[in-house]
């Protein structure tokens, strides 16, 4: 088993699964994947089986609903603390996340605790979007910003890699957001824990095919999270005590 894994939540993505896992796989080889399929009506569960059983490094979760992103990540995350990996991502099933930047992040994560792949730091790199969905998404991560005191440029990011450390530490039954608050709530709660959060560059594609899963429930429900965030830690908008193991990694790079 690899140090590493990519947990993959899928629902209706059957033409990307056999090619975003040959793309992962063949990024990083101290790479696994988990799919987590929320038991999707187009057959994604099975033909992510039918990859299992050909490749020790790819694993399938199956769940009986679709709970939403928030939820099929955080069965992901349990999943993965249960077993010994160290790194474990969050990714998309649509290629709207590079495989190629895996290493990137990874690499990142090795001297941090949170690595974001971050689509607007030192500009913004993102493949066709419409105008007004850019807007949307640079306004909320500057909404984000300007409440909570998190100073990364892509709050509502999905491509990240947390170190088992960051996890073990959560509550992952108290996180209840889904969607882009849930990206939001999960790195607060890591930043306000005190952890060290790197920001790496990555280009972003609009999905090459199938359906986007944003809806007008999403992004209100990321708009009153931000609001919850602030009252749970007392309206104060800087980060926690420097967490035991960021100093040390801080200063084993110094």
């Amino acid at each position: 088993m690899n140090d590493t894994l990519i947990v993959i939540p899928t629902y209706n993505e059957k033409e990307n699964v056999i090619d975003i896992s040959k793309a992962v796989l063949s990024s990083c080889p101290e790479t696994d994947i988990l799919f987590v399929d929320d038991n999707s009506p187009d057959g994604t569960g099975r033909m992510a089986d039918d990859l299992a059983a050909e490749n020790p490094r790819i694993h399938v979760l199956h769940r009986q609903q679709k709970q939403g992103l928030g939820r099929a990540y955080i069965a992901g995350f349990k999943w993965a603390l249960e077993r010994s990996y160290e790194l474990i991502f969050e990714m998309d099933a649509d290629f709207s996340h590079d495989p190629k930047s895996i290493p990137a992040i990874r690499t990142a994560a090795l001297s941090a605790d949170l690595a974001l792949g971050s689509r607007y730091v030192n500009g913004i790199r993102v493949i066709n979007w419409p105008l007004s969905r850019l807007i949307l998404s640079t306004g909320a991560a500057l909404y984000v910003r300007l409440l909570t005191g998190m100073p990364f440029t892509d709050p509502t990011g999905g491509f990240k890699c947390y170190r088992r450390a960051v996890l073990e530490m959560i509550d992952l039954d108290g996180i209840k957001s889904n969607g882009y608050s849930f990206q939001i709530e999960m790195t607060h709660t890591t930043w306000r824990l005190g952890f060290r959060i790197v920001e790496v560059p990555i280009v972003f594609e609009e999905r090459r095919s199938g359906f986007s899963k944003m809806s007008s429930n999403i992004v209100r429900e990321a708009l009153w999270l931000v609001w919850k965030l602030l009252f749970r830690c007392r309206f104060q908008r800087h980060p926690g005590a420097m967490h035991p193991r960021s100093v040390a990694v801080k200063g084993a790079g110094a």
